[in-house]
């Protein structure tokens, strides 16, 4: 068994001091992780000698997968928590902007709209107005933004676009022009046209619905950009995530599973390639490895500069457990807090609407998502207060619209547990 002395995670700078209980949830992660990899050899050993895995070394592997996964989203709530904008809204350098901070602090507290009137009224702005919502001021909407990458897995290795339409074309060229060598002197001839594909992708209105009590509202004390950034980005990333997976594209994103998969060998523009493990809802017995490095080496040398595995957390504990040929395993924790755990030297993004590991399912993902996916934002975030439907609560119906689909069909692989 490899003796590997356990990191210490290196210190966190953070505004709202929680450096240390970064450190200590990282510390606690890899003592789980040195535990797990001792259960996992005594287990190997008891195969070797017996066809039966003991029934009780199996449930500690379990118990120590689950004190794992536990560590790492404490983990990553303390980093989110850093990543909150701070209790002064941030620093004002323009008095349009701080108008409008003001105007809908006045609109968010009381419902006074008449200042919000004025600046959409100044700045020509049509469709925001009491039946649609209104803007939010840019430092509400970039703190947004800033945490939905944070949280929101597919987001955060995406390409994002922001655009002012409701739609957004991009022109792809599927085959590059001719090309070919000539001499210095000889006639250039005339190279053919490249074979383009119109990729469009039209945002969807994504919604959450925070609610407010009177009281709330009247407390001064409370940072209400803070409160409404905190209330919906959760929310707008747990939805924004299903859909970059599996969304269908009616009214959501299009997910990059809901496209047809093929066999890499029968691969097209338009599908997405995938690498059979040769075992039906399962990692081959005997060369698991193997279906890992065919699928690294599917994707062409351009793309695996920037490739990342997606995969839900189930999936991740099975990863845990394979090795290679040497005795060395696959997957490596993050040797920091905030980082990500290695996957034969390539990060892991855990995705939990990836499909768990069953017949024929879909449920890794490799590829350079930066290139193959692409996030569209449409400009502003909206919100129309709302004191009638449940009161004695005021709920804020915030909205912001979303698209997204595959730009690149040749930049994301994926791994199917079929036998062929």
């Amino acid at each position: 068994m490899q003796n590997t002395k356990r990191k210490r995670a290196p210190e966190i700078k953070a505004e709202n001091g929680n450096s240390l209980e970064v450190a200590n949830a990282f510390d606690e992660f890899m003592i789980a992780f040195e535990a797990f990899r001792q259960a996992n050899d005594e287990r190997l050993n008891q195969l070797e000698s017996s066809p039966v895995a003991d029934v009780i070394i199996t449930q500690k592997m379990d118990r120590i997968n689950s004190a794992m996964d536990k560590q790492k989203r404490t983990i990553d709530q303390l980093l989110l928590k850093s990543k909150r904008p701070s209790i002064d809204g941030g620093l004002i350098t323009s008095a349009d902007r701080h108008e409008h901070k003001a105007a809908f602090e006045n609109y968010v507290r009381s419902g006074n709209e008449n200042g919000l009137r004025q600046i959409e009224e100044k700045a020509m702005s049509f469709g925001s107005d009491p039946d649609g919502g209104y803007l939010v001021p840019d430092e509400i909407a970039m703190d947004i933004g800033k945490r939905l990458a944070a949280i929101s897995p597919i987001r955060s290795i995406a390409s994002v676009r922001t655009v002012s339409s409701s739609i957004y074309k991009k022109p792809f060229a599927v085959t590059g022009p001719a090309v070919g060598w000539v001499a210095e002197t000889d006639i250039r001839p005339q190279t053919a046209s490249p074979t383009l594909a119109e990729l469009q992708f039209p945002t969807m209105e994504l919604y959450a619905m925070p609610a407010a009590t009177p009281t709330l509202l009247e407390d001064t004390a409370i940072d209400l950009d803070t409160w409404l950034a905190q209330e919906v980005d959760t929310a707008f990333a747990e939805q924004e995530a299903t859909a970059f997976v599996t969304g269908d594209g009616v009214n959501k994103p299009r997910g990059f599973l809901d496209y047809t998969v093929v066999d890499e060998g029968a691969w097209s523009w338009g599908n997405l390639g995938y690498v059979a493990t040769g075992t039906d809802g399962a990692f081959s017995p005997t060369d698991a490895s193997d279906t890992l490095v065919d699928t690294i080496y599917a994707l062409k040398s351009g793309y695996r500069q920037n490739a990342n595995w997606v995969m839900n957390r189930k999936t991740q504990a099975q990863i845990r457990k394979l090795k290679d040929a040497d005795g060395n395993y696959l997957w490596t924790p993050p040797a920091m807090a905030g980082g990500q755990a290695q996957l034969l030297g390539f990060p892991v993004v855990e995705a939990e609407d990836m499909p768990d590991i069953a017949s024929d399912s879909v449920s890794i993902s490799f590829g350079d998502f930066g290139r193959g996916y692409l996030v569209v934002d449409r400009t502003g975030v909206r919100v129309l207060r709302d004191p009638y439907s449940s009161k004695p609560y005021i709920l804020f119906y915030t909205t912001k619209r979303v698209g997204g689909g595959v730009q690149d069909f040749d930049a994301i692989k994926l791994i199917k547990f079929c036998i062929a």
